[in-house]
Parts: structure tokens; C-alpha cells; sequence
């Protein structure tokens, strides 16, 4: 399969993309490689990417994903600076954006951004500089303008912000800098051929043609089996991980922090976990029981929940399966409730977020549904995977509007009974 991640450089209805084989996405952002969908064997070919109004596809998804066994193509917009980026380690360029980035002439992601449509149909509302530089140089090569007046007029339109460059503004930019007659040149070009000196397109379709022929997927063992495994990127795989369970669609990393708070015998989940790592190391080294892992560590004199700290791997079912061993179809719908409460939080009150949630109410709720003294809140924490009680309180926040709404509820319940 092809994965095609377009937006204002390609419409949906181009012809390349109804082809069977390709599916055309969303632009790309930042988790969307994490896709369980895009396995070994396909192509992602990059094209079109958020990074203002949303995370931005990082270096290293890409890496993590090539290192699958996916062929990775980038052209025309993020794609070729992307690729211009990673080419070194498999990543296909093709076209001439991707060529001007990689050899130099042109750096910045002001060179191919646009302001988008908020419809969600992806439109491109600007001109980005890519495409005002190549209508320039086939101005020259028409005799409309000379190559001191193109530099000169684009500067001027360079200048111009990116959401605010339409072509309005380019026509307006021209008058200013009396190049009235380029800009009518234009307005006649592009009234003939509505793709005129769209270079981003001219790429984006080049890029689309070469992975229907299977050009770049020879190059995918280029980034080798190679584990990109970083604590940052570990918290991006596992906030990516869903899974449909009883109809509810609900994200894992939802899944374990709710067992890790509610579930009274916790503890035991989790020293079954440092077991299964101890006796199973991630690095391939020999196993050992937990207990003579301990002894040598720290002599015996802290429990392995003290001196132990793993990230846990949320793609690995083992270790997700000893984690939420406890879980009951009741807790799954609490998890459901809570996340729809922290949705419509984010909803409703403009600005907010979960580092918003006080961290003293939070503390107040985790020292309620444990039941134990402050002077025991780091130990109850540490023995739940929490590592100590300023991280459970972190992990906790996305729990608290959830648990408030639901605590008034019950207490509003038991007031109508009394």
C-alpha cells in the first residue's frame, strides 16, 4: 500500500490518487507514522505536513518507520525538506524543491509553507516561495522580466508573511514595485492553465508516479533495522497506541495510568512487570531473576520498585498484558468517561490543558484513593510505577476533571436518595 499524506499541494480528486493502491491521508503530523496500518513492505510518500497550527512530524518517526521496512518518499513541500534532511539514511527525494534543498539554494520552511483552508478541505490560500520563484524564472525565460528586477521583486514578496502572501498580495506587491507588467503576464498564465508555475504540484505528482513504480523501495534497507529508541520517542510511540476494546476505542496510555491510580493491587502488577524485564532485557542480555538482579544493585536494602524506573513499551502485548491483568470492563468505561471529561474540558474552557489541573488537588485525590498518610505518598507512588509522588501527580492530571465529575455526581445522587 501507499500512503500518500497530501493536502493543499494535490487535491483529493487528482487521478494519481484513486489509484487502489494508494491511500491518500491528511497532511502529515506529528504520531501519524505510528499508524499500526503502515506496515513492512508499503510506501509512505510525504508531501504535505502540519506544523503551526498542530505538532510537526519529527526526524525521527520517519527513521523509526524506514527502519520497519517502509520505503519513505518526500517531495514538494515538508516531504522534500524532509528528505533533503534524511536522504543519508534511506529517505527518497524527488524533484526539484527536494534538489534545491539538499544542494543549498533554498533553507526554511518559509520557502514552502502556505496558509490553509479551515474547512478541512485543504485548500491552499497562498502562494508559497517556492512557486513565486518559478514563475519568476519563467518569466525571465519569456522576456517578461530581467533577472536584477526577479531578484528585486522577490525579496519584496519574500517579506511578505506566509498566510498573508495571496495572490492578491502578489499582484499588489508587483504594482508597488512597478512590475505591473509581470503581474498581468501572470494573471494571463495562470488564467490559461490554472497550474501555472505550480512547482509544488509538478513534484507532488512526480513524487506519487515514482512510488506507484516502485522507485525507492530497493533503498529501503538503507536506515537498516536500527532502533531510534530515545525517552522522548518511547512517550511518542506509546501515546500513539489505541486499541478498540467492548466498542470503546480507547488510547493504552489512558488504559494503564487509570490502573495505576485505582487499582488497589498495583503493586503486585508492577513487580510482576520488573520481573518479566529482569528475567527478559531489553538489550538481549541474560536474564535474571528480580530478586538476585536487586541483591546486587543495592544489596537487598530497597524494594525494585525503588531502585528500578523503566518506560514501559506500550507495543509490547506482554508487557501490557501483565500491566493491565486487573482492568475490568468497568474501569474500561471509566477510562472512556474520563477521556471524554478531559475532551470537553479542553473544549470548553479556551487555554486549557492538563498542566492547567492544580497540582494540589490532584495530590488531594491520589492521597483520597489511596488511603494513605502524606508521610507514604512518594512510596505509594514509587510502588505503582509512578517512580514518586511529583510524577504521579503529572501522570494523574489527565484523570482529575473525570474523577471531580464524577464525584459530584454520585454525591448529587446521594443527596436526591437522602
Amino acid at each position: 500500500m501507499i500512503h500518500v499524506f497530501v493536502g493543499p499541494t494535490l487535491p483529493r480528486q487528482e487521478r494519481q490518487l484513486a489509484d487502489p493502491d494508494v491511500r491518500a491521508r491528511p497532511p502529515a503530523r506529528h504520531g501519524d507514522l505510528f499508524d499500526p496500518e503502515i506496515g513492512r513492505g508499503d510506501t509512505v510518500v510525504l508531501i504535505d505536513g502540519v506544523y503551526h497550527q498542530a505538532p510537526a512530524l519529527r526526524h525521527k518517526e520517519i527513521l523509526a518507520v524506514m527502519g520497519r521496512g517502509v520505503a519513505v518518499i518526500g517531495a514538494a513541500s515538508i516531504g522534500a525538506l524532509r528528505a533533503a534532511e534524511l536522504d543519508t539514511f534511506g529517505m527518497l527525494g524527488v524533484g526539484s524543491i527536494y534538489a534545491a534543498y539538499a544542494c543549498g539554494d533554498i533553507d526554511g520552511d518559509d520557502e514552502v509553507a502556505v496558509g490553509q483552508a479551515p474547512d478541512g478541505a485543504w485548500r491552499a490560500l497562498t502562494w508559497p516561495l517556492v512557486n513565486v520563484r518559478h514563475a519568476l524564472d519563467l518569466g525571465q525565460v519569456g522576456g517578461i522580466i530581467d533577472g536584477t528586477r526577479a531578484a528585486r521583486l522577490l525579496e519584496a514578496l519574500r517579506a511578505v508573511y506566509y498566510p498573508h502572501r495571496t495572490w492578491a498580495a502578489v499582484r499588489a506587491v508587483c504594482d508597488r514595485a512597478g512590475e505591473a507588467k509581470f503581474a498581468r503576464w501572470l494573471s494571463e498564465q495562470r488564467a490559461a492553465d490554472p497550474h501555472f508555475g505550480d512547482l509544488k504540484r509538478t513534484d507532488a505528482l512526480a513524487a506519487v508516479r515514482a512510488a506507484l513504480k516502485g522507485t525507492g523501495t530497493a533503498d529501503r534497507s538503507a536506515a537498516g533495522e536500527r532502533v531510534w529508541d530515545t525517552p522522548y520517542f518511547r512517550r511518542w510511540t506509546n501515546a500513539a497506541v489505541r486499541e478498540r476494546v467492548d466498542g470503546l476505542d480507547l488510547a493504552t496510555a489512558d488504559r494503564l495510568v487509570y490502573q495505576q491510580v485505582f487499582d488497589p493491587a498495583f503493586h503486585e502488577r508492577w513487580r510482576s512487570f520488573l520481573q518479566y524485564l529482569s528475567l527478559h532485557p531489553a538489550d538481549g542480555g541474560p536474564g535474571m531473576d528480580l530478586a538476585e538482579r536487586l541483591a546486587r544493585v543495592s544489596g537487598g536494602h530497597l524494594s525494585a520498585d525503588r531502585v528500578f524506573h523503566p518506560t514501559v513499551d506500550l507495543r509490547d502485548e506482554h508487557s501490557v498484558g501483565l500491566l493491565l491483568a486487573g482492568e475490568s470492563a468497568q474501569d474500561r468505561c471509566s477510562v472512556a468517561r474520563y477521556a471524554d471529561a478531559l475532551a470537553w474540558a479542553r473544549r470548553s474552557r479556551p487555554g486549557f490543558s492538563t498542566a492547567a489541573v492544580r497540582e494540589d488537588v490532584t495530590r488531594d485525590v491520589l492521597l483520597r484513593v489511596w488511603s494513605c498518610p502524606e508521610e507514604e505518598f512518594g512510596a505509594q507512588a514509587s510502588a505503582r510505577g509512578l517512580v514518586g509522588g511529583a510524577h504521579a501527580v503529572q501522570a494523574a492530571k489527565r484523570l482529575v476533571p473525570g474523577f471531580l465529575e464524577e464525584t459530584e455526581s454520585m454525591e448529587a445522587a446521594a443527596d436526591d436518595r437522602g
